[in-house]
Parts: C-alpha cells; structure tokens; sequence
C-alpha cells in the first residue's frame, strides 16, 4: 500500500542515519580529545575510577616534592655532620700533639679554640629552608605516601628522621620526678682496711698485711704489689723486722702510685692510683704468715691471700634496671657547685656517664679528673680528687631539656697534662657524636632516595594505568571516522530515495 502520510522506508532511513552521525560524532570526539572515556556520560564506572587514579597521581606528585625537599634537608644535614667529624678529628690531632712536653702548647690550644668555633659556625649554618637538624631534639616527619585501603580509606605515611644534636647547648635541668634512685655516689678515697673511713679526697686507700708465725733467720718472703715483685730476707727471728724489711723494700722500688708504712708487724700499703686497682700478693719460703686486708674490698682477712687495693677515684654508679628518657637529668655536685647532665632522645646510662664526664672535665676544677668504666655491669662515673677533702652529692629529675651532643667541646684545653688527659678521653666521645650522627642522616637518605625513585614509578604507573582506561586508540577511531564517513554519505542518499518514493503516485493521477 503507498501512502502519502506514512513513509515507512524515509523514517527506516532517517534512524539509521541518526545512528551513523551518532557514532561519527563520538568519534570525531574521541579523535578531537584523545580520549574514548572523556565525562562519566561516557562509562561512569570506568570514568569514576579513572577520576580516583588521577587524584592518587596528582597527590603523588605533591609527595614526590615533599621527598625533594626532606632529602635536601637530609642531605645538609649529613654534610654538616661530616664536616663536624673531620674537624673533630682534625682537634684529635692537635690534642695528640700536645701530648709531647717539648711543643709550644699554646699554639696548639689556639688552634684547638679555632677548630672549636669553625665547629659551632658549621652546625649553625646547617639548616635548609629554615629546617636545623643539628640542633634540638624534635622529630621531623617527611610525608612519603598516601595508604589507600580496599575499602577507600587513605592515610598518609611519613619518613621520620631523628634530629642528632650537635650543639654546644647546655640543656636544662628538669623539676619533674625524682631520679635519685637511679645515680649513686660512693665516696671512694681514704678507706681503710676494714673498708671504712671513705671521703672524697686525695688520701690514697688502704691495705694491711699482718705478719704472723715462726720466722727462722735467712728466709726469704716475697711481696707482689702492682705486678712488681719485692722480697725481703729475713736476719731475725722477729715479725717486726720482717715487716719492716718488707715497707723499706716496697718504698725502695718506687711502685707509681703506692707507698708503704710499718706499724709493729703490720705493712700498710697505700694506693694513691686514681683510676687503677692494685693488686697485692704475698708469698715466701719460710712458716710465717701474712693475713692481708685491703680497703674497700669485703672479702674476709686471709692468709697467704691475694687481695685488692681499691682505686681512689669516688664512683657515680648509675642504674643496671632502670632506663634513660629524652629531658632525664643527673647532677653531680662537687664542693657544693652543679654538674649536669640532661639525656636526649635515645640515650643510655653510658651516654649520661659520658656526658656527666665532659660537663666536669670542661670546668677544668683543679685536682679533679674523670674516668668512665662499666662495673659489675653498671656504667660508673669515676672522680677522683688528688687535694683535701671535699663534698660529693648526687641527684636526678626528669622534665629537662636535653644537652648538646657536643657540650664542652669548647672547653677542651691542652694547655696543661691533665687537661691533655681528659681532652684525648673525651675527644673520642665527640667524634663517635659526629659520627653516629652523619651515619643516621646518610641512613635517612638512602630511605628518602628509594623512597623518591618508588613514587615516581608508581606514579607513571597510575598515569599509564589511566591511559589504559580512559585513553582512545586513534589508530581505530581514524579507520572508524572513515567508515562512518561512508555510511554517512550512504544514509543521506538511502533518505534521500526514501524521501522521492511519494512523487510516484503523482503519476497514477495523471
């Protein structure tokens, strides 16, 4: 049936032609944007998640900045901390060099207070874009990463690094609680052999050797004192006379440190060692006897015996239980005037010992040197006093701020043997800082570095991800436009024959 209102085969035409400029048109988009998924009407779940990758990358880039500028950061602080070693090591030497009697010790010191400023300067300048990390005690955190979670949860992920100062700060003694129970002083000077008697002075300790039995003329009886050994032959038959022999025999041989005096038939043999134990042996061919008690030894009198002589130093024992927290203080007070100590993050007793050493070293108080040693496991601050008595206290509180990793560094002085001493002792304490400290910055680094390479990986790899989604194959679209281009021209002339069908029926009117 032909009809004149109804044009079955024009309106067949015209879908599908609308059909073909549909897709031409997606296509010259696709072509014109470079992308087959452009807006979520596109494919909203591909679109969506392609949106979530792009803000990943973006922020990736943002992260990738922040590790540009910690490893800067990081990087001027590991420099400084080198350059803080070498010069350190450069004082060792002059400090070395003073060891000689014969050289001008003045000069040396000279340069020693140079290097000490140059020290200072180095550690001041270090810093990047405001940021010191040579100086405090406060974390720094770098962000590294944003942490997505399956169920879209994002936290971020930073790089902690470890301030390591190396400031000549002195810190700040705290009011917190009290610490006391974790320091003790022992007065260690003047003991007697019954180990009592202790002060805080240069009077050496003390050990008795009570002779006893049957002497027979003509024997020989032997005293090992400090490794050297002493003899004595008898002439009489009287205790007295062997002890005597046996005092003269020790003063004679000139034992640093040691003297010996003779009370009837006691030897009493004195060391004056500050940091060094003596040990006493006895020993002879004859029946005679030699019950030896020594001071600040507990140990029982015995005979034919080998016993010690303490060392004069005083000790500061810390505690083997109890830990060190970041503003911990420990005061040790001499002749009534403060030395302290206040721990930074991560210390030990070891470090408080240490520190406690530079901190009275660097007084330079006449007659008063330090030594650092474990006993029985406890890190112990020895003190020893070579002049008259003096008082010795203790203390610890928490809540103070922490001393510089090289306080007193300015006040190292080779201008004198026991200033020399202490400086060679404590130099070494300054540089394992320096060296501790650019080790942890070099460590940081290397995390910063792999960290750095990993974001940009990652990040061409949500990028190239993305394209994967949302990119158009151009090489498809171009042969698809063409086609389309085809049909196009096709569907016009298919509507255009639909569209001339009614003039036939003019004719049957004709």
């Amino acid at each position: 049936m032909a009809s004149i209102l109804t044009n079955t085969s024009a309106m067949v035409a015209l879908q599908n032609l609308r059909t073909i400029n549909s897709g031409l048109e997606d296509t010259q988009k696709m072509i014109s944007t470079g992308k087959a998924i452009s807006s979520a009407r596109d494919n909203a779940a591909v679109w969506a998640i392609s949106k979530v990758m792009e803000s990943d990358a973006m922020s990736f880039k943002a992260i990738n900045d922040s590790l540009n500028l910690g490893q800067s950061t990081v990087t001027v602080a590991r420099q400084a901390s080198e350059t803080v070693t070498d010069l350190l090591t450069q004082m060792k030497e002059k400090i070395v060099a003073a060891q000689e009697e014969n050289v001008d010790r003045g000069k040396l010191q000279d340069d020693v207070s140079a290097l000490s400023d140059q020290i200072k300067s180095v550690v001041n300048a270090a810093q990047f874009n405001g940021l010191n990390l040579l100086k405090g005690t406060d974390d720094v955190n770098i962000l590294s990463s944003l942490d997505r979670s399956p169920d879209g949860t994002v936290t971020a992920s930073d790089i902690t690094i470890f301030r390591q100062d190396l400031s000549d700060d002195a810190g700040a003694y705290g009011t917190g609680t009290d610490l006391s129970a974790n320091i003790t002083a022992t007065p260690g000077g003047n003991l007697a052999a019954d180990g009592s008697g202790g002060n805080f002075s240069g009077t050496g300790n003390l050990l008795e050797a009570t002779v006893a039995g049957t002497i027979v003329a003509g024997e020989t009886y032997n005293l090992q004192v400090a490794g050297e050994t002493v003899s004595f032959t008898t002439t009489t038959t009287a205790t007295a006379d062997l002890a005597a022999g046996l005092t003269a025999a020790v003063n004679t041989a000139g034992i640093e440190g040691i003297s010996a005096g003779v009370t009837g038939s006691v030897i009493e043999i004195t060391n004056t060692r500050s940091f060094e134990d003596v040990t006493v042996n006895t020993s002879g061919s004859g029946a005679a006897t030699f019950a030896l008690e020594a001071g600040g030894n507990t140990a029982a009198a015995a005979t034919t015996n080998t016993q010690t002589i303490a060392s004069r130093a005083s000790d500061i024992t810390f505690s083997t239980t109890a830990g060190v927290a970041e503003g911990d203080g420990y005061r040790v007070t001499v002749a009534g005037v403060n030395y302290d100590y206040i721990a930074g993050k991560n210390e030990t007793f070891e470090d408080v010992a240490r520190g406690l050493k530079t901190v009275i070293d660097g007084a330079a108080v006449e007659g008063i040197s330090t030594n650092v040693t474990q006993k029985s496991g406890a890190w112990t601050l020895e003190i020893d006093n070579a002049g008259s008595a003096l008082t010795l206290a203790d203390a610890g509180a928490a809540g103070g701020t922490a001393t510089g990793g090289l306080n007193g560094v300015d006040a190292l002085d080779v201008t004198t043997d026991a200033g020399v001493e202490a400086a060679l002792a404590n130099i070494e304490t300054y540089i394992d800082t320096g060296i501790e400290a650019a080790a942890d910055f070099g460590s940081a680094q290397g995390r910063i570095d792999t960290q750095n390479t990993f974001i940009s990986n990652l990040t061409d790899s949500l990028k190239a991800g993305i394209g994967a989604l949302v990119d158009a194959d151009l090489e498809a679209a171009s042969a698809r436009l063409q086609a389309l281009q085809v049909q196009q021209q096709l569907g016009i002339q298919s509507l255009s024959i639909a569209n001339q069908a009614p003039q036939s029926i003019l004719s049957l009117f004709r």
